[in-house]
């Protein structure tokens, strides 16, 4: 697939997050997606492989923290090749009264027009201050 087809689907996945929609970012992702946190050794530190485990064990889990409608705003995004890569500033109050206010840059992998691989690059700091530690889900 294009480079441009990529960009196109990874935006308009981004608008929808961008209004609280998560369905189309979900669709993009290859049912053997890996979703890799390159954070050097903390709790926020490993990879999820497979769509469900990251339907099940990353994302149900984290947004049950969150109190409201959490949305993901693109600032700025690129696409050359398999690879889009995308600026973005996610928005979301926790159940605890916390923000969780997060800056994050994607790096998507495609294949097929689906996602392979996505490395997530955040403030692990923030994440660990105010969320609940994701468990054992990461290799």
């Amino acid at each position: 697939m294009p480079a441009e087809a990529n960009e196109k689907l990874m935006r308009a996945a981004m608008e929808g997050m961008a209004r609280g929609e998560m369905k189309l970012f979900g669709e993009a992702l290859a049912d053997d997606v890996v979703w890799t946190f390159p954070s050097g050794g903390g709790v926020w530190s490993g990879s999820v492989r497979g769509k469900e485990n990251v339907r099940k064990k990353l994302l149900a889990p984290l947004f049950a923290q969150f109190e409201g409608v959490y949305t993901n705003t693109a600032t700025r995004m690129t696409a050359a090749g398999e690879i889009v890569v995308i600026e973005c500033r996610g928005k979301v109050a926790t159940r605890k009264g916390d923000r969780y206010d997060n800056s994050y840059c994607y790096v998507c992998s495609f294949e097929n027009g689906k996602i392979k691989e996505l490395t997530e690059y955040m403030d692990t700091a923030l994440a660990e201050r105010v969320l609940a530690p994701p468990g054992d889900i990461f290799e």
